[in-house]
């Protein structure tokens, strides 16, 4: 007859050793170690070369956006006789008769300097005699 015996001891229970790495990782996760300890170290050393090279290994493929310049560029000077003078992209305004292009060239202005009056605007063209700029001389109210 043949006899077999059984055991009442638990064989999947983790060793020491095994309890004891788990136990550190958690306190890596959960941050319980105190400073100044090697763990502790370790946890700054792994952020910071995180911080520092992740940027070279992971793609975040972030590029900041190219400026495009704002058609209604408007450069002041000051003036010797206390009036002020504009400068001001041609693409900000659309061609036209004298009143509308004042009435255009005050709606970029007044924003800017609040009540004024246009004392005169003369344009600057390029060598094929396109505009380039207004040049526009103004005074406060």
């Amino acid at each position: 007859m043949q006899s077999v015996e059984l055991s009442t001891t638990a064989t999947g229970a983790p060793s020491l050793p095994m309890n004891a790495f788990w136990r550190t990782i958690r306190g890596y996760i959960l941050w319980q170690h105190e400073r100044g300890t090697l763990h502790y170290d370790i946890m700054v050393t792994l952020i910071l070369i995180f911080v520092f090279f992740s940027p070279r290994v992971i793609r975040f493929n972030d590029k900041p956006l190219l400026r495009n310049p704002h058609p209604k560029d408007v450069v002041v000077t000051p003036d010797a006789q206390g009036a002020l003078l504009y400068q001001i992209s041609a693409g900000a305004i659309v061609p036209g008769d004298d009143p509308s292009v004042r009435d255009q060239l005050l709606h970029i202005i007044r924003p800017i300097s609040g009540e004024v009056s246009i004392m005169k605007y003369e344009t600057v063209a390029d060598g094929k005699g396109h505009v380039q700029t207004y040049k526009v001389l103004v005074k406060r109210e």
